[in-house]
């Protein structure tokens, strides 16, 4: 395996990882459907999001009671489906935020420790 393609599949694998806590941290400041989620994970990422992709997550987050769904029917030439958290939701999003938070602080650590490391070899 060349190494551009070992980058590209870890990329790709940390992107899935984080696209179910990138939704939830999304509409954790109020409602929004489908599209508008995909323009501002555009906007604020560098998470290229197709409707194949968001739309499996909604609806199995919706099953699973972590968002709430409804149709709004008048504010557009069609309806547009809209996510909120729900009481569940929030506190999954509060969960992960810890979690991700307790991650990425200890892989800093080992950052750190890896290049104090290096700078020591050499």
């Amino acid at each position: 395996m060349t190494q551009g393609l070992a980058r590209d599949t870890w990329q790709e694998q940390l992107r899935r990882g984080s696209l179910e806590f990138a939704i939830l941290l999304t509409v954790s400041a109020g409602p929004r459907y489908g599209l508008a989620i995909i323009q501002h994970l555009e906007a604020f990422t560098d998470l290229v999001v197709t409707e194949g992709t968001i739309y499996p997550i909604l609806g199995r987050l919706t099953r699973d009671g972590v968002l709430a769904a409804w149709w709004v029917e008048d504010e557009a030439p069609h309806p547009r489906k809209y996510y909120r958290l729900t009481p569940l939701g929030a506190r999954r999003l509060a969960d992960m935020k810890t979690e991700w938070c307790g991650f990425t602080g200890k892989i800093g650590r080992l950052m750190r420790a890896a290049e104090r490391a290096r700078r020591g070899a050499e």
